[in-house]
């Protein structure tokens, strides 16, 4: 009886965070280990689930770069990266859609209605949802800057009841053009920004922001990241991370999470518990 009654108390610790959060759009930004590991990937699926089931209206935009490399490897074609973007031409740009838009995409929404949820996967190809122009005058070849957001788009399927589930891969200017492909991090910003989201979280393969020692740091806000940029703290991937968690904050998403996707349920331990297990970022300076 005493466990039972634990698993109550569980619930309701719970409930004030499921009425802050209901109606409320929430992006989710999917990849890492989460992505990969077949526990995991059930987990990630039963927590969109809960929140979509508890009113939450959740967005969840995909990468999919282990699997890209993969393929590409099998194809034996060759790819460079610059800056750490992959540089992007025709040949790599159709590998990109196939794994993207193709199994990756499929294979989530499969998950998802599998655990009981109504998820419909599309890139930003589907009705020109996102349309972009190529990055730096080309220099990474087809990885491309976004220029619109067609909210409506999205909008309509959550009317719909549907998960949308987004391939970062943005539409060119004519029918010839073979597309755009576009960080993940950066459509899933852009696409909070636009549907004016609550929160946008990024699962990760770490456990947050950490400090010099290896501790988690729970909050930052623009100064402090600034500060742990000039002294080294911050430094590789997770600078244009958190550059879009900024973004995000900045043009109007309350706040941003990095969380570590590789704990089983990380979603709910992150919104559902007072304190959290990531790091948060707030615009309050």
């Amino acid at each position: 009886m005493q466990q039972k009654i634990q698993q109550a108390q569980i619930l309701m610790d719970a409930l004030p965070y499921i009425k802050l959060f209901n109606k409320k759009t929430i992006v989710i930004k999917y990849g890492g280990a989460a992505q990969i590991n077949p526990q995991l990937k059930e987990k990630f699926a039963q927590d969109i689930v809960l929140l979509y089931l508890v009113g939450i209206k959740p967005i969840i935009v995909h990468g999919g770069g282990k699997k890209i490399n993969m393929l590409l490897d099998k194809l034996e074609v060759k790819s460079n990266f610059i800056d750490g973007l992959r540089v992007t031409d025709d040949q790599v740009m159709e590998v990109v859609e196939m794994v993207l838009s193709g199994s990756i995409n499929k294979e989530i929404t499969t998950l998802l209605n599998h655990h009981g949820a109504k998820a419909i996967g599309i890139s930003g190809k589907d009705a020109n949802f996102i349309r972009a122009k190529p990055m730096d005058d080309g220099k990474y070849g087809l990885v491309g800057d976004i220029t619109n957001i067609d909210k409506k788009v999205i909008k309509n399927l959550i009317k719909e009841k549907f998960i949308p589930v987004i391939a970062p891969i943005a539409a060119g200017d004519n029918t010839e053009h073979p597309g755009y492909n576009i960080n993940a991090d950066l459509a899933a910003s852009k696409i909070a920004v636009a549907l004016k989201a609550k929160k946008i979280i990024f699962l990760t393969d770490t456990k947050g922001v950490l400090d010099k020692d290896g501790n988690l740091i729970s909050s930052l806000d623009k100064t402090k990241i600034k500060a742990l940029k000039k002294d080294g703290t911050i430094t590789g991937g997770m600078i244009p991370k958190l550059d879009a968690c900024l973004e995000t904050i900045r043009n109007g998403v309350e706040c941003a999470h990095i969380i570590d996707g590789r704990i089983e349920h990380s979603l709910l331990l992150e919104l559902f518990t007072k304190d959290g297990i990531g790091t948060i970022i707030k615009n309050i300076d």
